[in-house]
């Protein structure tokens, strides 16, 4: 239940705090690190612009493809082309990894107008072999409801959402759990924007962890599909040490109560900024959903 999100090949440290007299580290360096110390889950997208560098790290590594899950996702400028686009972008995508098909594909965001189609595209690339298994990223309860509407006849095998314990929707996880849609998270470790939260150092302290490895052990205790990020070797090594200790009860209900009203808020801005980005219709809220479960 923990996978890795490689960098992208533009700005492998652009979160990283590495000071500007260091090299930066290429997307394929971290990989490689990431491949060495254990990881097999790799999430790749076309939005990432990373295919091409994890390809290469995955061919040096010598690790078979079989022991590997490699996950990609479309974005919306494609998705808004159609069917074509789709077809012609995961034959990329695939070219760039240096194989023939992928474990796990998503539609980035739920464009508005297309992204039922390009559903109905993946449905048709999992029949031909290319795809495993389909999933969705950003997707509200609304658009998943507009996918079963819209006549798809292969049900997603997964959503991938922000989840942590500062953005923790439990109505709309709770709604997909019982569609049978796995949960998985992206911003597991909140970018690192929330390591010195004064409740994560205490539940560290009571189990000799970091900040990082309670958020990463809220995640799996959850069952939740875990996918830490990061460009330090160190970190890769840390953010994968989450079984070893449990969570109680009392622990796991205070992190559960750090969502706040003005993040849920903050959150439904997003998504209607996001669905359209980079459209012909970006910037526009034109077909975008303006009554969703937010919480």
């Amino acid at each position: 239940e923990v996978g890795y999100i490689p960098a992208s090949a533009s700005s492998a440290v652009a979160s990283s705090g590495a000071s500007d007299d260091k090299p930066q580290r290429t997307a394929e360096e971290c990989v490689r690190d990431a491949l060495d110390v254990g990881y097999r889950f790799l999430e790749c997208a076309e939005f990432y612009g990373n295919e091409v560098e994890v390809g290469k790290a995955i061919k040096a590594s010598g690790v078979k493809r079989e022991d590997l899950f490699l996950c990609s996702k479309v974005w919306t400028t494609t998705i808004e082309k159609g069917e074509d686009a789709i077809r012609a972008r995961l034959d990329k995508t695939l070219a760039d990894l240096g194989t023939d098909y992928v474990d796990l594909y998503l539609v980035h965001w739920p464009v508005p107008g297309k992204h039922v189609d390009a559903y109905k595209t993946l449905e048709n690339l999992q029949r031909e072999g290319k795809i495993r298994n389909i999933g969705l990223s950003n997707y509200a309860v609304e658009d998943y409801k507009e996918l079963i509407e819209g006549g798809i006849t292969l049900k997603p095998v997964v959503n991938q959402i922000e989840i942590n314990p500062f953005l923790y929707r439990k109505n709309t996880i709770d709604y997909f759990r019982g569609e049978g849609v796995l949960l998985q998270s992206y911003r597991s470790l909140r970018d690192g924007k929330a390591m010195d939260h004064p409740l994560l150092a205490s539940i560290g302290a009571a189990h000799s962890k970091s900040p990082a490895q309670v958020l990463g052990r809220w995640c799996v205790q959850h069952g939740f599909v875990y996918m830490p990020k990061s460009v330090k070797r160190e970190r890769m090594v840390e953010n994968a040490q989450v079984f070893d200790f449990e969570l109680s009860e009392d622990e796991m209900t205070k992190l559960d109560g750090l969502t706040t009203p003005a993040v849920l808020e903050t959150f439904e801005g997003l998504y209607r900024k996001c669905v359209n980005r980079d459209t012909t219709k970006d910037g526009t809220m034109e077909g975008v959903k303006m009554d969703i479960t937010v919480d």
